[in-house]
């Protein structure tokens, strides 16, 4: 297998459930990084195996994507205009987060017929070559050199900064909530301002949802959080139930320019996988029939007033159950990160902010659990101090 680091944590995984992970040795982990948000509604739930196994027993792939009728796509997309806005009214599901931000890079340009793309200082989209252009992280970046022309880099969440989208911009492309920068959230003001900017100029507002999304934040989306609506959203990673997948979603209108001039202008063999749309629409149920989304912020204020308190603790972000947690350097957040691992704990990093860890639950984590986890964490801080 190929590695990505020097230094994996090398788990040696037995078993998962809810919020749990054993290895091979029997000793059990809280997961509070839950793959990266991706297992939302925790490790294997009940509905999504079901589905699973269902799935299983009917067919596997049967055809690239578009050219059948399957009804775990048809769930799944019925299952999503449940939480969508009426405007975002045409979903196509493709295999990962990263594919979907390559799509809807693609949608914008076809739709616009324009080329210049606006992104943001702190961004990070993805690692293939089109989203990896639209991230900011230069030195993850430079040696893949040539990346897309025409893309350029705009502060943050600031308001004067949006005069650089004009009517040459195809698509303005941003995480509605920073992840990898370190849980940074907008204002109300920047995002009706950047909304604005969009209409005015014509172009495409992307919204990468692809972390922040599917209840993360304590609602279905975070950009319902801003009464705003972009004309494009991508998701990923939570959709799935912890089965890989990935969606760009916009309108007919729009999504129909990808149909001709030229035809199959996105294609993907594999996409919309009938197990995996099955398990992405039991996640989806599970999330209308829990009341998770309605507890998250409590539930991460909890943890939140827990940690927040210590001295060690620089400063805390949050949007819901997902967390960047400040502290004095580098080395003592690999201290915290090894030592709560060693207390059957899991954390993580971020790419692009080393001074912080980054905590980000199952939506199903309960307050006794968060809790524990949060006492585990104050005893590696105070341990390794």
């Amino acid at each position: 297998m190929g590695q990505t680091n020097g230094s994996p944590y090398l788990i040696d995984v037995d078993r998962a459930e809810d919020i749990y992970i054993w290895d091979k040795k029997g000793k059990r982990y809280i997961d509070m990084i839950a793959g990266v948000a991706v297992n939302n509604i925790g490790h294997r739930h009940p509905k999504v195996v079901h589905a699973i196994k269902k799935q299983t027993d009917k067919h596997l792939h049967v055809m690239v994507y578009g050219e059948f009728i399957q009804d775990s796509q048809l769930a799944l997309a019925d299952n999503l205009k449940h939480f969508l806005p009426t405007q975002l009214n045409s979903t196509y599901v493709v295999n990962s987060g990263t594919e979907a931000n390559e799509a809807a890079l693609k949608l914008a340009k076809r739709f616009t017929g324009r080329n210049q793309i606006i992104s943001f200082k702190g961004s990070y989209h993805g690692n293939t070559h089109g989203s990896m252009s639209v991230s900011a992280n230069e030195i993850k970046k430079a040696p893949f050199r040539p990346l897309l022309p025409n893309v350029y880099f705009i502060p943050f969440n600031e308001i004067q900064a949006l005069d650089k989208i004009t009517e040459e911009t195809a698509a303005v492309i941003m995480e509605t909530i920073q992840g990898d920068a370190g849980v940074r959230k907008p204002s109300r003001e920047f995002m009706i301002a950047l909304r604005k900017k969009c209409d005015e100029t014509g172009a495409q507002l992307i919204l990468d949802e692809i972390q922040c999304g599917i209840g993360r934040t304590g609602s279905m989306f975070a950009f319902e959080q801003f009464d705003i609506v972009p004309d494009i959203l991508t998701l990923g990673k939570a959709l799935g139930g912890g089965m890989p997948i990935g969606a760009f979603i916009s309108s007919r209108e729009k999504m129909s320019s990808l149909s001709h001039d030229p035809v199959l202008g996105h294609i993907t063999t594999f996409g919309g996988h009938p197990v995996v749309c099955a398990a992405a629409a039991a996640c989806l149920e599970v999330l209308k029939e829990e009341n998770w989304l309605k507890e998250t912020d409590k539930k991460g204020q909890l943890l939140e007033n827990m940690l927040s308190g210590h001295p060690e603790v620089k400063e805390i972000r949050r949007a819901g159950l997902m967390f960047a947690i400040d502290m004095e350097s580098t080395e003592r957040v690999a201290k915290v990160v090894e030592k709560c691992l060693e207390y059957g704990l899991i954390s993580f990093w971020f790419l692009s902010h080393p001074y912080s860890f980054r905590l980000s639950p199952p939506l199903s984590i309960t307050d006794e659990q968060l809790e524990e986890a949060g006492n585990i964490i104050l005893k590696a801080i105070n341990e390794t101090a």
